[in-house]
């Protein structure tokens, strides 16, 4: 088990609930969960460590939606997705973190205005376009792998594409189901899981569960507004954190 203070454990059981949380209400909301996990622990461990419990998010988020997903949606980014993941691999392996992290956080700044002025234009996006599905897919794989931030990438997209929000849910709970399971054995081969990681997500996972419990009470309630607007704004401090 790490040897952290109480405040580093507190940190870390606010990040868990919060996993479960974005898992099963609020996708692209476990950016918060990365800043909190990067603060206590070093980088590469924090991304490992995230990975298991996501998984664990993930588990409640297909009870709950599995069968509100779009299947042609994931099939059509399936492509990109796996470019993405390989490229974020390379880099997660090759290079240091800081510079990869202001990347994102300048591209999800993009993404947030070229999504606000096709809305604002009322420009109604192609769900089927190639560009579209290609720029999105690859960058979710990338920033995934690189720092399990692929969330507020693939909730832009669906923003994009003005996905409902039970279709929204179910869709990024199996396209994060699946993805979450395929970086396993990248960075276990990156030697990122040791038995500290183990231990410490042992502890934490129950407090993914209840988020994820009190997710599913939010998600029941939620206007399509309001699920709109509040994306935007944990996207808009995803990438703000990921700037500074």
């Amino acid at each position: 088990m790490p040897e952290l203070l109480p405040w580093a454990w507190v940190l870390l059981g606010v990040a868990a609930a919060t996993i479960g949380i974005s898992k099963t209400a609020l996708p692209g909301g476990s950016i918060l969960a990365i800043a909190l996990f990067a603060a206590v622990l070093p980088a590469r461990t924090s991304t490992a460590a995230m990975l298991l419990l996501l998984i664990v998010g993930d588990v409640f988020a297909l009870i709950a939606y599995r069968r509100h997903a779009h299947w042609p949606t994931l099939l059509r980014l399936a492509p990109a997705v796996v470019l993405g993941l390989l490229a974020g691999f390379a880099f997660l392996a090759l290079a240091g973190d800081g510079a990869v992290r202001r990347a994102i956080g300048v591209i999800l700044l993009l993404m947030i205005a070229v999504t606000l002025w096709r809305r604002y234009r009322q420009a109604k996006a192609e769900a089927s376009g190639i560009l579209l599905s290609t720029a999105y897919g690859t960058l979710g794989g990338f920033t995934t792998m690189v720092a399990n931030a692929g969330g507020p990438v693939m909730s832009m997209y669906f923003l994009a594409t003005r996905t409902p929000v039970q279709v929204f849910l179910g869709t990024s709970a199996w396209f994060f189901a699946i993805v979450n399971l395929v970086k396993v054995p990248f960075l276990a081969g990156l030697g990122l899981f040791g038995g500290h990681v183990l231990a410490m997500d042992l502890v934490l996972a129950p407090l993914v569960v209840v988020g994820a419990l009190v997710g599913l009470r939010i998600a029941k309630r939620m206007p399509q507004q309001l699920f709109d607007r509040i994306v935007i704004v944990l996207t808009v401090l995803g990438a703000v954190y990921l700037l500074f």
